[in-house]
């Protein structure tokens, strides 16, 4: 069974900092592309960042760019993400998804996670 598992979540103070991990089991994520996607109470779930399968091109959302930033290691099949300047508004459920089209997070995110509870709060 392909699964993802996110980690890393937690309650943080304006300002601060978090790294949230996804790791696969059942399958290696070498091969795909990998986004991380968050929903907030009330609100659609969005696209925050996605990473190639090399590494070598990432994207972001505009409300976090300049602030996250995600990567890659293959040797661990782990994909990351670095949140800094974390703001209220970044409160969200981040969930990360394998793309298994090579489409950079647009389409055939097939394989998800169960979420991580990011909370930014004074």
């Amino acid at each position: 069974q392909l699964q993802l598992v996110e980690s890393g979540g937690g309650l943080v103070q304006p300002g601060g900092s978090l790294r949230l991990s996804c790791a696969a089991s059942g399958f290696t994520l070498d091969y795909y592309d990998i986004g991380w996607f968050r929903q907030a109470p009330g609100k659609e779930r969005e696209g925050v960042s996605c990473i190639s399968s090399s590494g070598t091109k990432t994207n972001y959302a505009d409300s976090v760019k300049g602030r996250f930033t995600i990567s890659r290691d293959n040797a661990k099949s782990t994909v990351y993400l670095q949140m800094n300047s974390l703001k209220p508004e970044d409160t969200a459920v981040y969930y990360c998804a394998a793309d298994l089209g090579g489409t950079m997070c647009h389409r055939y995110l097939e394989v998800w996670g169960q979420g991580t509870l990011v909370t930014v709060s004074s």
